[in-house]
């Protein structure tokens, strides 16, 4: 079909990470398959298109950050459309498909995604194709690639819809009747759908060829004796299946190495969210024994000299870099390790086939080699799809081939969830999996994200502490597994423990500074201000937190706050003061202790409970393991805090093992003391979230 009869359909994309990018760009170069040409921009983009006027139809991919927000990229979009003086049939004429993607690991899954949907359907656009919401928890592909392959038929159902509105084409006038109206058509997708779906395996082998492969074409070495399936084996069905994979993704990106010497850029041009502040690091203390399951320790920071500001209850990030010795390897992988001091020039490959192709914002036009794979890419990121197929094409031995093709096939996309995705598995992992695989650097560019700076919640208050800001984190560390056969530290934590070290460990020669190190490090941070995790404006309101293990953080800043405001204002009411505490055992991790002692000696902190997970009891009646234990224990004193005191309840910690467990305590413990069924305590839940009297700060 050529390039002029091909229909149009705007294509937009919200990305905070890439990701709804990556996507919008894999329906980008599909669409060309199926005669149609997308219209892409980035959402931010908006002088570049125009919903009120827009006639063709619209598909929208975005993403979620934050707490449920849509991503930086659709904020003025949003914000636009959320402009209360619209009429409610400001868009109808506006027809559009929405893939939201999210992590249900958080309690608003896909509300980016869906709070656009939402504003478009009050504002009288209509749905040609059902809205789909993919999942980073489970794998976004389970949701993202059969969305993909039924929005072909739903857009050019909706085309031929548009062209009989208009009176364009009066050769599909037969037709025309059975497609009358939008609803009608939406059903029709929605049955089209589960019909494409269902015949993918048999539509595999005749699929284009840029999109599939025959057994026959492939040089098939010997089954693995291995009656399991593994990173670099596979079996039955998978190895004998005909295989679907991804187009391969155009190369557009190109390195130049230059003799020239230079600076490297400052990191603050590494971000762009504003001000960024370099500052030392004064203070270190390790907060758990040394056999503790976790290490958790206190840095920290001097902030004197800027002017970084900060609540109670904020959090900020930290620029980190990738861990020296995993560079060193991947230069050594690429065959560079002698460049890696020399400098680079970034461009954009001429000629490329990629639409509206540039060079990646988080990468400098110029820097060393060693500047951009230590503190630009994420280079132990999960490789998506589009990555696995583009290193098929970098890698001489067969049977390595076959396996990179089946684990970016759609035939072994369960593969892939298993030894990628859930086994965390990131370039140098394949590399040594798959040793033929030579990968370019311009390669590595185009696919390997942003290193992402790493946020924290801030545990201090400016107030008790000038010019200081605390904080407080595990030493994240991943065991060895079968295809890395070393054990991990996380990329910021580790660096940190490890930059802290003379801190922590002084040495004999450094005794005469009284345990200060002799040259202080220093780490770049920016502001992260969260709009709601804060103390209660009234400070006669009680509130309640939650915060196990290193969860505890933010509270400590909190009740340094409230004992100085007590300080200064011996005239002011305040509120009562619950925390409800716990860790695996009291003599090891029992992080804070003395501090909060002292917070309950002086008045600041009202009631204290505490649990340990881990520690045997010889009582008759066993203590209470978990936070969310105890919170039934007390369960007349929460509900009066909520119900009748209107207090305020904080969660911080782990969303999955704790943050759930407590919500569902909360739910159980309301319909308890109201005589309630479970749905009308969830109703009431519901009301705290949203009047903003149940805050969370929640990681998963």
């Amino acid at each position: 079909m050529c390039c002029e009869s091909k229909r149009r359909f705007l294509l937009l994309y919200a990305t905070q990470k890439g990701q709804a990018k990556a996507i919008a760009e894999e329906i980008w170069q599909q669409a060309g398959a199926h005669g149609l040409e997308a219209d892409m921009h980035c959402m931010s983009e908006m002088d570049k298109y125009n919903l009120e006027t827009e006639k063709d139809p619209v598909v929208i991919v975005i993403s979620t950050t934050g707490t449920g927000d849509p991503p930086d990229t659709a904020r003025k979009f949003v914000k636009k459309i959320q402009d209360k003086t619209l009429p409610p049939d400001h868009f109808a004429h506006l027809q559009y498909g929405l893939l939201g993607l999210g992590d249900s690991e958080y309690m608003f899954f896909c509300n980016g995604g869906r709070t656009v949907d939402r504003r478009l359907q009050e504002l009288g656009a209509q749905h040609f194709y059902d809205t789909g919401l993919a999942d980073d928890c489970v794998g976004l592909e389970l949701v993202v690639d059969p969305w993909i392959d039924g929005l072909w038929l739903a857009l050019k159902e909706a085309l031929q819809l548009q062209k009989e509105k208009e009176g364009m084409n009066n050769a599909v006038s037969a037709v025309s009747s059975s497609l009358s109206t939008a609803p009608h058509v939406v059903q029709e997708l929605k049955l089209s759908s589960e019909v494409q779906n269902l015949k993918i395996e048999d539509e595999g082998a005749r699929c284009s060829d840029n999109l599939s492969q025959k057994l026959d074409d492939i040089n098939l070495v010997a089954p693995a004796r291995d009656a399991e399936p593994s990173l670099v084996h596979s079996v039955p069905p998978v190895s004998q299946s005909a295989l679907n994979i991804p187009a391969l993704p155009p190369e557009y990106i190109e390195v130049e190495f230059q003799d020239t010497q230079d600076e490297n850029p400052h990191l603050s041009s590494l971000t762009s969210e504003g001000t960024t502040f370099e500052v030392p690091i004064t203070k270190a203390v390790q907060l758990t024994r040394e056999d503790a399951i976790k290490t958790a320790l206190l840095l920290e920071l001097d902030i004197t000299d800027t002017s970084f500001e900060y609540q109670p209850g904020d959090a900020f990030c930290v620029i980190c870099p990738n861990n020296v010795s995993e560079v060193e390897k991947l230069l050594h992988s690429l065959g560079l390790s002698e460049k890696g001091d020399n400098f680079v020039c970034v461009k954009v490959k001429q000629g490329t086939k990629k639409k509206g192709a540039s060079r990646p914002q988080h990468i400098p036009e110029r820097s060393t080699l060693k500047f951009i794979l230590t503190w630009c890419l994420e280079i132990r990121a999960i490789p998506k799809k589009a990555f696995l197929r583009a290193l098929v094409e970098c890698t001489s031995d067969a049977g390595e081939k076959r396996r990179l093709q089946e684990l970016c096939s759609r035939q072994g996309a369960s593969d892939y969830t298993r030894f990628i995705r859930d086994s965390n598995v990131c370039l140098l992992d394949l590399l040594h999996a798959f040793p033929s695989c030579k990968p370019s650097l311009s390669l590595l560019i185009e696919h390997l994200p942003k290193l992402q700076a790493r946020s924290y919640s801030v545990s201090s208050s400016n107030l008790y502490q000038p010019g200081r800001l605390c904080f407080v984190f595990n030493v994240v560390e991943f065991p060895a597994s079968p295809c890395r056969p070393v054990s991990w530290k996380g990329v910021c934590t580790g660096w940190l423990a490890e930059l802290v070290a003379p801190l922590l460990h002084p040495s004999k020669n450094s005794q005469d500074t009284k345990g200060e190190s002799s040259s202080t490090e220093k780490i770049s941070i920016f502001p992260r201000p969260n709009n709601a995790f804060h103390l209660p404006a009234d400070p006669s309101v009680p509130f309640i937190m939650v915060g196990p293990g290193t969860g505890i953080a933010p509270f400590i800043g909190f009740l340094q706050h409230r004992q100085k405001l007590r300080e200064q204002h011996s005239d002011w009411e305040f509120g009562e003061t619950w925390l409800f505490f716990g860790c695996r055992h009291q003599d090891r991790d029992y992080l804070f202790k003395d501090e909060l002692q002292c917070f309950l000696e002086n008045g600041t902190l009202t009631h204290l409970k505490v649990c340990f997970s881990r520690d045997s009891s010889t009582a008759e009646v066993a203590p209470p393991k978990y936070v969310q234990d105890v919170l039934r224990l007390c369960a007349k004193e929460v509900a009066r805090v909520l119900l009748k005191e209107k207090g305020y309840f904080y969660i911080c910690g782990d969303k999955k093992h704790m943050a759930d467990d407590v919500s569902e305590a909360i739910v159980d413990i309301l319909s308890m003391e109201m005589e309630a069924d479970k749905l009308e305590a969830m109703k009431i839940l519901a009301m705290l979230r949203e009047a903003k009297r149940y805050l969370q700060d929640v990681w998963s």
